[in-house]
């Protein structure tokens, strides 16, 4: 049984959130203790409780469990801008270790925990770090969420690429339709199947809440076994 999985994206906005929360719902409903984490969040708001972000606070909802924010978020950055500069801009440099150590907590209580990245796979967190190196540094497996729109062919074989240089293992990708009005959708999909050196493990649906997609992710689930 899989104890973490890393969810990586094709690029920003492509629903890593999306289908993260998704697949803590299969998860859950296949019976598994599952929880997720954000890492690093930039553009996060202001409030009372501290600085809080959307999607931290959504993978918070989908696992079902009332953990602290700061072990599900344990770098919260204020402007909605690459990390590093988003960290920059709030006096503070990005290092692993606290990151880590938030993990190891979340690990030692939970089955599973689905580690969402930010932004793509080569996003610099501080001089010298990247999105990349919490997957490799944490040895995680990686699931490629590939939204579905016009580039995602060039985006994905990038994106797959640069995780199996890295020697990092692909497990799977996860299709996410961000465009309903993508043309040859279907043609699209066997493309990236033939492309992509790793399996498909679920389409999510324009539109459909994480509770109620979560049976197009039975392979993902599986694939974590």
């Amino acid at each position: 049984m899989t104890a973490a999985v890393f969810i990586a994206g094709t690029d920003t906005g492509i629903g890593k959130t999306h289908a993260a929360c998704t697949l803590l719902h299969a998860l859950r409903a296949a019976g598994r203790d599952a929880c997720g984490m954000k890492p690093v969040a930039s553009g996060c708001a202001e409030t009372p409780d501290g600085l809080r972000n959307d999607d931290a606070l959504a993978l918070l909802a989908a696992g079902g469990a009332e953990l602290p924010y700061a072990l599900v978020n344990p770098a919260a950055l204020r402007e909605p801008l690459s990390p590093h500069l988003a960290a920059a801009h709030d006096g503070v440099t990005i290092t692993l270790a606290p990151l880590r150590e938030a993990f190891e907590r979340l690990q030692a209580a939970h089955g599973t925990v689905v580690v969402e990245g930010v932004g793509g796979w080569l996003v610099p967190l501080a001089p010298g770090l990247f999105a990349s190196d919490i997957a490799r540094q944490w040895q995680l497996p990686v699931i490629l969420v590939v939204g579905l729109r016009l580039g995602c062919l060039n985006h994905a074989q990038l994106s797959a690429r640069a995780i199996v240089a890295d020697g990092c293992r692909l497990l799977g990708w996860i299709g996410n339709c961000v465009d309903p009005a993508m043309e040859a959708p279907e043609e699209n999909l066997a493309t990236l199947c033939r492309l992509l050196p790793a399996p498909c493990l679920g389409v999510l649906p324009h539109g459909l809440a994480p509770a109620l997609a979560a049976g197009h992710l039975r392979a993902a689930v599986t694939a974590l076994d």
